[in-house]
């Protein structure tokens, strides 16, 4: 039987086939819209059994193509551009195209685990999944906080596990493609391999340059809850997946920078000597995200640990070097 993952080729797709092959798993559905073709470079190092479009795939299983052959879901398909205008195909291609899914699998008993965000919050402060607290500030959280009404009506009533994942901040290999929305960490080290030096925010919203507040959690911490949840499935519901502990954008430029230091056999410097140095450069915020940003997030991780998940979460210090050394790696 297969194991579908949606979005495949994407960021956390890509991760979770690899993670799958790691685990032995090769009978892999890979799905997603390969009109960006570069994502294939994510796969080139995975073993799958097939590929199919995300189009073709929603066709196939309404044909019955795939009755009695599929065993899990990875849904982890979606447009993740926040900026995005469209509202009509966002709604069609993040909450129309999960529901359909959500009701194939439901009507087969198969199991189904999905990425929602944490844009869903909002400007909020207070980062716990319930209602109360959820007030996305566009059509790209607003489409993941749809499904996930969606999902928690129809919880009660489940015939096989459905676990929804609100990634916060992610940031890891295989996100070379995703441009101008790959995390701050893969944009620092870019800039600073390419400049001797990284570009962060002028102080918003009361926060100091630099100091606006993210919950940043490793892909590898991602895939991890994912494969947990995968053999737990009486596990069922929607879960924060963030590091639980929120860090500065500045702390993410000094890891960076001081993991590029590190692998040129220089010792690490504190924030104040970056800054002093030049190595860090504060630059005006943006225009265009006044009111659609969200300045400090951290993960209220106590349903996910209720749950049952009790691996810790990698800091930024410990993921951003991990991550940095696999990019110098990649970049020889």
């Amino acid at each position: 039987m297969y194991t579908v993952v949606t979005g495949a080729a994407g960021f956390i797709g890509a991760n979770l086939v690899k993670a799958l092959n790691a685990r032995g798993e090769t009978r892999i559905l890979a799905v997603d819209n390969l009109a960006h073709a570069d994502k294939f470079r994510n796969l080139v190092d995975c073993e799958i059994a097939n590929y199919v479009d995300k189009e073709e795939f929603l066709a196939r299983l309404a044909d019955g193509d795939f009755d009695d052959d599929i065993a899990t879901v990875f849904h982890q398909g979606a447009c993740s551009d926040t900026m995005e205008t469209d509202g009509r195909y966002m709604m069609r291609n993040n909450y129309r195209y999960s529901v359909a899914l959500l009701e194939w699998c439901q009507n087969n008993d198969v199991p189904f685990l999905y990425a929602s965000s944490a844009s869903v919050y909002g400007g909020g402060k207070v980062f716990r999944e319930e209602r109360a607290h959820e007030a996305p500030l566009n059509v790209y959280g607003y489409s993941k906080f749809l499904f996930d009404q969606y999902v928690r009506r129809m919880l009660a009533e489940r015939t096989a596990q459905v676990a929804g994942f609100r990634y916060f901040n992610v940031y890891g290999p295989r996100e070379t493609h995703k441009g101008r929305m790959a995390s701050v960490a893969f944009h620092f080290f870019s800039q600073y391999r390419a400049d001797g030096r990284v570009r962060v925010f002028e102080g918003a919203d009361g926060y100091a340059a630099g100091d606006q507040r993210r919950d940043f959690v490793s892909v590898e911490d991602v895939v991890k809850v994912n494969l947990d949840f995968l053999e737990h499935p009486e596990r069922a519901g929607i879960f924060n997946l963030g590091s639980g502990k929120a860090s500065t954008f500045n702390d993410v430029a000094a890891a960076t920078i001081n993991a590029c230091r590190a692998l040129a056999g220089l010792p690490p410097l504190p924030l104040s000597e970056l800054v002093r140095a030049g190595a860090i450069e504060y630059v005006p915020f943006p225009a265009a995200l006044v009111g659609k940003y969200q300045s400090c997030t951290e993960a209220d991780l106590t349903r996910l640990r209720t749950a049952g998940y009790r691996a810790p979460m990698m800091g930024v210090d410990e993921g951003v070097g991990r991550y940095v050394r696999s990019l110098a790696a990649a970049a020889g």
